[in-house]
């Protein structure tokens, strides 16, 4: 069993990766704010199971594919980044209709399968949890593949926890777009030019 202190400083290393800006919490930002509040909580939701699957993948010795597999690693973000160019044509191909608090313009489903595959076709949070995740285990502790899947817990519980400010954040960005009639379209407009320069960086990440 991994000892309260050294999970103790796991977590505060989690809030602080999680608070910095990168990918994932910018789709969170961005899809909240064209789609509402439940829709962040959806695709904040499967983000999260993404991570289930990147811990699983560390703790089997899967992801160390990635790590040392030039092959696997670019088909993975290829498929990440034409996965985002398609989200981005989705966005600028959506209408001008109003933002509406009980309207998604998507269903709960699609917008979970969103966050999932968001999170899981990024190879780079695979080698990142690869690096990140040994580091706070220690075989003395028991079994280190469960105690992966704890650290992975609680990684998932720190980004649930950051998510959940960047979606409420969110809903104040949501209510000044309302008020201008051509915030939706602009919010569409903005989202686009964000998955496009998302699929950008994931392609250009070594």
């Amino acid at each position: 069993m991994i000892p309260l202190h050294t999970l103790s400083i796991f977590f505060a290393a989690s809030i602080a990766l999680a608070l910095a800006p990168g990918p994932d919490n910018i789709f969170v930002l961005t899809q909240s704010a064209r789609y509402g509040y439940k829709a962040g909580v959806l695709i904040m939701l499967g983000l999260c199971s993404g991570l289930i699957v990147h811990t699983t993948a560390v703790s089997l010795g899967v992801a160390a594919v990635f790590q040392t597999s030039p092959l696997a690693f670019h088909v993975l973000k290829i498929t990440g980044a034409v996965y985002l160019l398609y989200l981005a044509w989705q966005a600028f191909q959506a209408r001008a209709s109003a933002l509406d608090d009980d309207d998604t313009c998507m269903n709960g489903h699609q917008l979970y399968v969103q966050g999932v595959i968001m999170n899981i076709t990024n190879p780079k949070v695979a080698i990142f949890f690869l690096a990140f995740l040994p580091q706070f285990t220690d075989p003395s502790y028991g079994s280190i593949r469960l105690q992966m899947l704890m650290l992975g817990g609680v990684f998932m519980i720190a980004g649930m926890w950051v998510f959940s400010l960047i979606v409420w954040g969110a809903g104040f960005i949501r209510e000044w777009f309302k008020a201008s009639p051509r915030a939706p379209l602009l919010m569409n407009r903005i989202a686009g030019v964000v998955f496009i320069g998302l699929a950008l960086r994931l392609l250009i990440s070594e």
